[in-house]
């Protein structure tokens, strides 16, 4: 029996059952475009890693278009990712934790953490994070000047980039590995759902099924991948997506609100989908399809939340179909709360 069909939800962190046997039945007759599991990954070192020299990228504003926003990534001492704002003086770094989760966003949405002062907080954050797992970086830090980190055209290849030429190193500390300790199931009342089960391989990795399904051309789309760095890299530059008429209201009635005013988002950053067809040029094709949404919710969205596991790095075997940020971080959240998380020694 294929172990990716899910006869067991196993501990359900919800009640919304009728929605859950529905969309268990639509997940299940999603199509695989792309299964990877069974190609050979290069594993991550045994070792904690961190940068070998900082290194600087920037961009424009993604809540601030027009204005250019440099980050600094540091060789990191403490364990974990941090997040410093240089502009602050009453602030503290910030630890990439779901504990300094503030918002999943409404409109625009986005992870932004936030600690200590209410001001201290920093935004779009998730195509950061997201290489903690994408490249089993364990220990950096991050200077911002502003809460309004830089957007770039190719998705986060430009942070891995960056993180390539400064280098990664290991360091003396052994590496550490959570997992759940028995699979748990989260459905939202609309059908969305994430499973997460301990590892079903050795040595442990973290392998994914990811499945969309948009009323629009992106259509459904699905993958299995076990994650790598060469993986991560090929799919890192998958680009958010966003619909015409989300678009369109950003630009007419969301004229009046600052933050989606001054949005940063063009054509060239994120990918606007129609009902018919993209209005841009979409990425990753395969057979003649675009699955750069699908790689997006896999190596940037879903390995950003998997990050806010902040005592190490999380693997095991994740499902997730039609899910996102909000549901993502309540999933995070309920293994803190529940105790689900133990470390693989």
């Amino acid at each position: 029996m294929d172990k990716w069909v899910v006869n067991d939800f196993g501990l359900r962190l919800d009640s919304n059952d009728e929605a859950l046997r529905r969309a268990r039945a639509q997940w299940e007759a999603i199509q695989v475009d792309v299964d990877l599991l069974d190609a050979p990954a290069t594993p991550f070192p045994i070792h904690q890693t961190t940068l070998a020299a900082p290194v600087y990228a920037e961009g424009n504003g993604t809540f601030a278009a027009g204005a250019l926003r440099r980050m600094r990534l540091e060789p990191c001492e403490y364990e974990g990712w941090w997040m410093d704002r240089t502009d602050l003086d009453d602030g503290l770094p910030t630890k990439v934790s779901v504990r300094n989760v503030w918002t999943t966003g409404a409109i625009v949405s986005n992870i932004v953490l936030r600690s200590g002062p209410p001001h201290n907080y920093v935004r779009m954050v998730e195509h950061i994070i997201a290489l903690k797992l994408g490249l089993g970086l364990d220990n950096v830090m991050i200077r911002l000047e502003s809460g309004d980190p830089p957007l770039f055209d190719r998705g986060s290849l430009d942070l891995v980039e960056a993180v390539e030429s400064a280098g990664i190193v290991e360091i003396a500390a052994p590496a550490r590995y959570f997992t759940v300790k028995e699979r748990v199931s989260l459905c939202s009342p609309h059908g969305a759902f994430l499973v997460l089960a301990p590892p079903s391989a050795r040595p442990p990795a973290l392998r994914l099924d990811v499945a969309v399904d948009f009323p629009n051309v992106i259509g459904q789309q699905r993958v299995r991948v076990v994650i790598d760095r060469a993986t991560f890299r090929r799919a890192c530059v998958a680009r958010t997506n966003t619909t015409v008429a989300k678009r369109w209201y950003c630009r007419t009635v969301g004229r009046l609100f600052a933050d989606i005013r001054n949005l940063g988002y063009t054509n060239r950053n994120i990918l606007v989908a129609g009902q018919r067809h993209y209005l841009n040029e979409p990425r990753l094709m395969h057979n003649g399809k675009s699955l750069e949404v699908v790689w997006h919710r896999s190596a940037l969205d879903l390995l950003a939340a998997l990050s806010l596991v902040e005592e190490g790095r999380f693997v095991g075997d994740v499902i997730s179909y039609k899910a996102g940020h909000a549901l993502d971080v309540r999933m995070i959240t309920q293994l803190y709360r529940r105790g689900l998380l133990e470390e693989i020694r």
